[in-house]
């Protein structure tokens, strides 16, 4: 058996992240701890018990999120890693992705994204943006409307190419705002801004690029021992400068995530994904872009439980 595993971004968090995997998976718990300690503040109880909007806020989500993804590799990480040929993150993803294939210590990953979620904050606080969900339309038709609102209103680009109709645009906040006008007059079937914080995956994002740079150089990354693919170039990685280079690349960067897909599945035919993190989002989206793909969910002690049976 061959497995892919998923690591989630940002969205997926909410109160009672982790708690039974946690309570049910010693390892899983343990890592829930680390982070507390690595972090100087209970991570864990914000994952377990919210409140919500403090959970939500991107500094918090991002170590939420990358903790709740390790503590899950940390449960099935004896029987599932000899399966593994490669990995993948959306996003945030990416980083519990290369924590997962040994090129980021724990303590590392999580130093990082917080960081990294602290910049985000900032460069929205500094330069405003906003995001909006655009369904029903093909690639580049929002590629076609996002041109037209940039030379009429101001920076606009695709920032999420979740499927083939399902694609997140990002840029300041006039420009998005005439692009979902623009998406609806050309058949798209919603339009739907976002609750983020600022422009992700924009050019808006340039602010948070040295500061992120600062911080993936302060840390030790080493050679991953199954290649993660980009975000950016699809491509898989496991050399750690290129891995650095592509992380800060991101921020900018669309999520090529639909390209990502069929280059895994392509290159790992008949492979199953498992996605460890809370829901099954990447799941879902895993099987819009390549039907017939096998999916599993790996975020609480049941899902481990079946994963750990189905792998002996």
């Amino acid at each position: 058996m061959q497995l892919i595993v998923l690591f989630p971004g940002q969205g997926s968090q909410k109160p009672g992240l982790g708690k039974d995997l946690a309570a049910g998976e010693p390892a899983a718990q343990a890592v829930f701890e680390e982070a507390d300690r690595a972090l100087g503040f209970p991570l864990s109880t914000l994952c377990f018990e919210g409140p919500e909007d403090v959970l939500t806020s991107t500094q918090n989500a991002q170590p939420a999120l990358l903790a709740h993804g390790a503590a899950a590799w940390a449960a099935v990480r004896d029987v599932a890693e000899p399966f593994v040929r490669a990995a993948a993150g959306h996003s945030l993803g990416e980083f519990t992705a290369y924590h997962a294939a040994g090129s980021l210590s724990l303590a590392d990953a999580l130093a990082v994204v917080r960081t990294r979620g602290e910049l985000m904050f900032t460069s929205g606080t500094e330069r405003p943006g906003a995001m909006a969900a655009i369904l029903g339309l093909p690639e580049h038709t929002v590629e076609q409307v996002c041109a037209r609102a940039r030379a009429e209103c101001g920076d606009v680009v695709p920032a999420n190419y979740n499927t083939p109709e399902q694609l997140v645009i990002s840029g300041q906040v006039g420009a998005v705002e005439r692009a979902m006008r623009l998406a609806k007059e050309a058949g798209a079937k919603r339009a739907i801004r976002l609750n983020v914080s600022g422009a992700f995956h924009s050019p808006l994002m340039a602010v948070a690029v040295p500061g992120l740079t600062r911080a993936l150089s302060a840390v030790s990354m080493r050679a991953a021992a199954f290649p993660v693919y980009s975000n950016v170039s699809t491509e898989p990685v496991t050399d750690p400068g290129i891995a650095r280079q592509l992380l800060v690349e991101q921020l900018t960067s669309p999520v090529q995530w639909t390209a990502l897909v069929r280059r895994l599945a392509a290159d790992h035919a008949g492979a199953t994904f498992v996605e460890l993190g809370p829901g099954t989002v990447l799941s879902n989206l895993v099987r819009r872009i390549s039907p017939g793909a096998e999916t599993l969910p790996c975020g609480t002690a049941a899902d481990v439980a079946a994963l750990r049976q189905r792998l002996s």
